[in-house]
């Protein structure tokens, strides 16, 4: 199989990262990967991968200083989003893993998705939804890109019911023989029986009730203070929340350097480090590059089962 890399934006610790997450992957021989950006920072990569790669070489573009994010930049990390889109559907690659682009400087050049989950859903087809793959946890959102405000009408039975599909597929791909899937309330207490909000007692124990089957265990929703602390410590394989901080901010605690995006539901596996540029510390050689190594890495598994 062969997994496209995308540069993400040349300003960030994205390009510097890819020789060593490359290496530190542990890819089987028969993977290969293929490397998508601009033709200066291809010709250093490859140097460090002593020539152990592909190139799709988007052309010598040049001028992007390190921690200070350009249109030029975010031009070339929406190009090679697409290049590595593209490549999928003509067979030229089988999964990607994508470096981190800045939303921000996207937008302001024409981009017109909230974030590379979007962009790749749309050109691809299907319906996609984010989740998360740690050491310590696994995580599906029910909703992500939304304000806050937006949540609770946003959790429509279609909605939760995709999640919790969703996290029990994720358990069954990460090898899990019966998943047991922890669900997340949406008010304190998941609700405290009425007394902290209806809408868990009303709607999402009911839906729950009705989607539970003999290969996979499926919780009423729990609140969410001590959930993930009790998916730590084994009860639960993978955890629904049901909007992004609920999930983002327990994963990122215990997971910053080792936690991987993927996104579920679409055609080929899509996965990315669960980092941002960090345009800070671009360029300053300590930006740790474990959980881009493990993003290429569950590229290459997720893709065995798609």
């Amino acid at each position: 199989m062969k997994i496209a890399i995308t540069c993400g934006d040349p300003s960030g610790v994205g390009p510097e990262l890819v020789p060593a997450a490359v290496k530190a992957a542990g890819l089987r021989d028969e993977s290969e990967v293929a490397l998508i950006g601009d033709s200066d920072w291809l010709d250093r990569a490859r140097d460090e991968l002593d020539g152990n790669c592909e190139v799709l070489d988007l052309g010598r573009l040049g001028g992007f200083e390190l921690g200070n994010p350009s249109p030029a930049g975010a031009k070339l990390a929406i190009e090679a989003m697409e290049a590595a889109a593209a490549g999928c559907q003509e067979g030229k690659f089988d999964a990607v893993a994508t470096g981190p682009i800045s939303k921000a400087k996207c937008m302001e050049v024409g981009f017109a998705f909230p974030g590379q989950t979007e962009f790749f859903a749309d050109r691809w087809g299907g319906e996609p939804t984010m989740a998360f793959v740690g050491d310590h946890l696994n995580v599906v959102l029910a909703t992500w890109h939304i304000p806050l405000s937006s949540v609770e009408a946003a959790l429509t039975r279609d909605c939760f019911g995709l999640a919790v599909k969703r996290a029990k597929d994720l358990g069954f791909r990460l090898g899990r023989k019966s998943p047991r899937v922890g669900v997340c309330g949406l008010n304190p207490h998941a609700g405290e029986n009425g007394l902290m909000g209806t809408q868990e007692k009303q709607l999402y124990n009911p839906w729950l009730d009705s989607w539970r089957g003999e290969k996979y265990e499926l919780s009423d929703c729990l609140p969410a203070d001590t959930l993930f602390a009790r998916a730590m410590n084994g009860e639960f394989d993978v955890v629904v929340a049901l909007y992004h901080d609920q999930g983002l901010g327990p994963l990122k605690t215990v997971d910053f350097d080792s936690a991987v995006n993927v996104t579920l539901g679409l055609p080929f596996a899509r996965t990315s480090p669960d980092h941002g540029t960090a345009f800070e510390i671009a360029g300053k050689g300590v930006a740790s590059a474990r959980s881009f190594a493990r993003a290429i890495k569950l590229a290459e598994k997720l893709n065995d089962k798609c």
